[in-house]
């Protein structure tokens, strides 16, 4: 949890502080233009209805000039004339309103189409990367780039796009307009350009630094109340309420000064846009006027130009405002393409061999593996390893010696530096992954639960497996009372990882899974290490059945796991160092009877037996 919203602080972080130097926009604009090129008619009708809706809304002042100027100041009581102008008045508004409706509706279509289809790929992509991939990186850097990444690309089309197209489109056709009307006063006013350019950019930089400030700050809120509530129970224990109440109230504080900072500076620079707009109109006033009164202009043309100079100011501000969303957007697209960039580590050869799943005895041979998860530091040296089709092997050692890597070499979720894996005589490298994980199984110490009912947890979410063999696979493993007693049986809804359940409970309908499925291979990975002693014995028969007939490696802190099994090895620093059954090893007075006596709790010669142990290790 704490590394999760670490990785978010830095997240946000990064979104602030993206490069100042050369703008990344067109890679990322490069990055999004084969999924537009798809929806390039759509974007066509967005374009096209977005001129129409500009032309209509702007050429009503133009009209307004006609009529003054045609008809109401030479004296022309025309009426007709004038219900006609009103007329085509009404249609443009009409219009301005549809098409700026279908520009909105057009755009969204095509936004929404495009952040989904990437949010799939996304998705789909992370889920294909390797094992160590997500070793390295935190949960919560990948709910970013799923989530909030995805939704700033979002941002880009419902606000940029449609501000650069709109806003765009609406400036150059004022700017025709005003050199239509009269060209000297356009000059004049076009001196005010650079006025314009110089506040955009010091508002931008001071806009830029309190919306940092204020995002920091909200991620450090953030962050404290995620750790406050995973830690609820200790602030309660050690009363902390007090404290913690006092720090957040600092957090809260320092987060609303900043908001009221970030508020106060769009305030200022709107305003500060409206007063420049007023005295450009003032300027207007005062130029245009003069030349009225000195028959040089046009009283219609006068009031136009005002009016078109009243909506100049409004697109620069709009535009103005969307630097930081662009800014954001542009640095969600460069990460999430990144993560494209991503290979995975592990992938199938080009041409896999065929596999047929009932063919498959379960022999495995590890052939003098060596692996490491780093190369200057190996976890597993030099191991040699042969299990029989259908043997029950147990694998016990202290943590750290390998046991779980050696699983995670079979099931490839890491490949082997040296030696070779087999199954069958067939090196897993050659296998396609698919097949490999229909051929083994896996019981986890946690077994994952998803949101849904206990009959699509069983078979998976495969539709193809009956309803009647989930009831029978959970018959066969004792958990059809358990379910029975649900409220709704099979059709019991379960949330998240299960809760509701007890840990025997979700281990039973994971073993489920193992009957339904019918993998050749069965590997527990501490699977009743986080159990009591009743539900352990119901495991432990539920595990019997399971791995009847089937190739099975179970790595077990509990001694009482694996005592009947076929084979015990004891792993240590990497290696096996002793291998036999219970007795046999109990017999060779080495370090699984040490391992065993303190599991049994022999406290009088705990500790000489620990330090010994120590010693070898």
């Amino acid at each position: 949890m704490a590394q999760a919203i670490r990785n978010w602080q830095a997240d946000q972080k990064a979104d602030l502080n993206a490069p100042q130097g050369k703008p990344e926009y067109i890679s990322s604009f490069k990055a999004l233009s084969g999924y537009m090129k798809e929806h390039r008619l759509t974007f066509a009708g967005f374009i096209g209805c977005t001129l129409i809706a500009i032309t209509a809304e702007l050429f009503q002042p133009y009209l307004m000039k006609i009529a003054i100027d045609d008809n109401l100041m030479i004296g022309k009581n025309d009426f007709s004339s004038l219900l006609f102008i009103c007329g085509i008045y009404f249609v443009l508004s009409v219009l301005g309103v549809v098409f700026s409706y279908l520009q909105n509706n057009l755009l969204q279509k095509a936004g929404q189409s495009i952040v989904a289809s990437i949010r799939k790929r996304l998705f789909d992509h992370i889920s294909k990367l390797s094992m160590s991939y997500f070793d390295r990186v935190p949960t919560g850097s990948l709910i970013t780039h799923v989530s909030s990444d995805t939704e700033a690309i979002n941002q880009f089309f419902n606000q940029v796009l449609l501000s650069l197209f709109r806003d765009g489109f609406t400036l150059i056709f004022i700017l025709v307009m005003l050199f239509q009307l009269d060209t000297t006063l356009t000059l004049y006013c076009l001196l005010l350009l650079p006025i314009i350019a110089g506040i955009a950019i010091a508002f931008r930089t001071y806009m830029r630094h309190t919306y940092q400030m204020a995002r920091t700050r909200l991620s450090r809120l953030v962050a404290f109340v995620a750790e406050n509530l995973s830690g609820m129970n200790l602030i309660q224990v050690f009363h902390q309420q007090e404290e913690q109440k006092r720090q957040f109230q600092e957090r809260n504080d320092s987060y609303f000064k900043a908001n009221i900072r970030e508020i106060r500076t769009n305030v200022l620079f709107n305003r500060t846009y409206e007063i420049l707009n007023n005295l450009a109109i003032a300027f207007v006033t005062w130029i245009g006027g003069r030349a009225v009164l000195g028959d040089t202009l046009e009283f219609g043309v006068l009031y136009a130009f005002i009016t078109y100079i009243r909506l100049f100011f409004q697109p620069i501000n709009t535009i103005t405002q969307q630097w930081n969303t662009l800014q954001s957007a542009s640095v969600a697209i460069n990460r999430v393409w990144g993560i494209f960039a991503i290979k995975p580590e592990i992938t199938d050869p080009k041409k896999p061999v065929a596999i047929d799943k009932d063919d498959i005895k379960g022999r495995i041979d590890f052939n003098q593996i060596t692996f490491g998860y780093k190369e200057d530091a190996l976890v597993i040296r030099d191991l040699d390893l042969h299990v029989s089709p259908g043997e029950m092997v147990g694998i016990v050692g202290t943590t750290g010696a390998g046991k779980s890597s050696l699983i995670g070499l079979l099931c490839r979720f890491y490949d082997v530096n040296e030696g070779s894996i087999r199954i069958d005589g067939q090196d897993i490298r050659d296998m396609a992954q698919t097949d490999l994980h229909r051929i083994i199984g896996l019981v986890q110490q946690e077994p994952y639960l998803y949101a849904g009912t206990v009959l699509d947890n069983v078979r998976m979410f495969d539709e193809s497996i009956s309803r009647e063999k989930v009831i029978e696979a959970c018959e066969f493993i004792g958990a059809d009372s358990i379910i029975l007693r649900m409220k709704d049986g099979y059709d019991t809804r379960l949330s998240e990882r299960g809760s509701g359940l007890s840990a025997g409970e979700r281990q039973l309908i994971s073993f489920a899974r193992i009957i339904v499925f019918q993998p050749k291979i069965l590997i527990l990975d501490e699977a009743t290490a986080n159990l009591d002693s009743q539900t352990e014995l119901l495991i432990q028969h539920a595990l019997q059945r399971v791995s009847s007939g089937r190739t099975t490696l179970v790595i077990a802190h509990r001694l009482s796991t694996i005592m009947g099994a076929d084979r015990i090895l004891v792993m240590s620093k990497g290696k096996i160092v002793e291998q036999g059954t219970h007795q046999e090893l109990l017999d060779a007075h080495g370090y699984y009877e040490e391992l065993y006596l303190h599991s049994q709790g022999h406290k009088q010669e705990k500790e000489d037996k620990l330090s010994l142990l120590y010693r070898r290790t």
